[in-house]
């Protein structure tokens, strides 16, 4: 019988080593009051993005009477949400796109290297836990943090690799990829 605690230690330790690949962001804390009868009863609405910096993220959303519990519970559901994005070159994304939700709207446009995350607040932090070091991203409409988070994955569901488009088409990626420009100027052929 001296075996079940081990197991159990040892899928902790699993699930810890997995947990330790993500970093967390606090992207917005909100705090509610609800009136009672001896006075008001406070509660907190944490927002959290969670990504490997490698291509996966995720947010959650978590409420509770503490901050910390809050924000353990929003932690959670963001990696039960991850998506996986496809990166070029490890440091920007493959093509321009547009994210909606409710009101906001979002346009993300991928950049040369060098530029770094031209963003604000909550997309700055998806961004950051995706892993992407060179975007263009602009927030419009909605500046609720929950509406541009939502938005922005909008718009990150829609990013498709070069390879896998060629594949639907049943064409190379050479056909599929137009000539890139480098820093210089000069034309480069585009890898997927």
């Amino acid at each position: 019988m001296a075996r079940g605690p081990e197991r159990g230690r040892g899928r902790e330790r699993e699930r810890e080593e997995r947990d330790s690949e993500f970093s967390d962001k606090l992207v917005h804390i909100n705090r509610v009051a609800k009136v009672v009868k001896g006075g008001k009863r406070f509660g907190f609405a944490a927002l959290v993005v969670v990504g490997d910096l490698k291509g996966r993220v995720g947010f959650g959303h978590g409420k509770a009477r503490e901050v910390p519990e809050a924000i353990r519970k929003a932690t959670e559901a963001a990696r039960r949400n991850l998506i996986r994005v496809p990166l070029r070159d490890a440091r920007t994304l493959h093509h321009d796109s547009e994210g909606r939700h409710g009101s906001g709207k979002v346009v993300l446009r991928s950049a040369p290297a060098g530029t770094g995350i031209i963003a604000g607040g909550a997309m700055r932090a998806v961004f950051e836990m995706l892993g992407v070091h060179d975007v263009v991203a602009k927030s419009l409409g909605s500046t609720n943090p929950y509406n541009v988070v939502r938005a922005t994955f909008d718009a990150l569901k829609e990013q498709e690799n070069p390879r896998s488009v060629a594949a639907r088409r049943n064409k190379k990626v050479s056909e599929i990829v137009a000539r890139r420009r480098d820093g210089s100027g000069a034309e480069v052929a585009a890898e997927a």
